[in-house]
């Protein structure tokens, strides 16, 4: 790690080595649209088919604009991606001082496109996920925590559902 900036390669590294974690790197080899291609998913991935069944990620590694969707964290830039963590609505408030629903009230307040911050996620933050552009220093450390917990939370939740079936 140079310094306490986390690159992709660090934060793919040690989220793929979290208990049953499976990582889809989107791209032509694997039919995902060529919008996505270069993001990053991570899935809990208790059989080892993450890549067939295609669930919700619990994070999300983006690299790059898409325009009229997601352009406010200006990832075009060299170098920049943003890491996107479900948190769930508990946490999420804890992180960002607000509900998820209460979000588009207080997106103004601040710049998804600066690094190294734990932000709402600019789209998806109702549904309880954060962003950080570019971990460093602030954040590396707990980005290790949050998507430790993504990966837990996501686990249990497979395991309800594996018990209703």
């Amino acid at each position: 790690m140079r310094g306490l900036e986390m690159t992709l390669d660090e934060i793919i590294g040690f989220t793929t080595a979290l208990p049953q974690v499976g990582v889809l790197r989107a791209g032509p080899e694997n039919g995902a649209p060529e919008a996505a291609w270069g993001d990053v998913f991570f899935f809990h991935d208790p059989d080892g088919d993450a890549h067939e069944r295609r669930r919700m990620p619990f994070a999300t590694i983006v690299v790059k604009d898409y325009p009229g969707f997601d352009t406010a964290s200006e990832l075009d830039r060299p170098g920049v991606f943003r890491v996107n963590i479900a948190v769930g609505r508990r946490l999420f408030e804890e992180l960002v001082g607000h509900p998820p629903a209460a979000h588009p009230e207080h997106a103004a307040e601040v710049d998804p496109a600066a690094a190294d911050r734990i932000i709402g996620h600019p789209v998806h933050a109702a549904q309880g996920w954060v962003a950080v552009v570019s971990p460093g220093e602030a954040t590396s450390a707990r980005v290790r925590e949050l998507l430790t917990a993504a990966r837990e939370r996501d686990a249990a939740r497979h395991t309800r559902r594996a018990r209703r079936d």
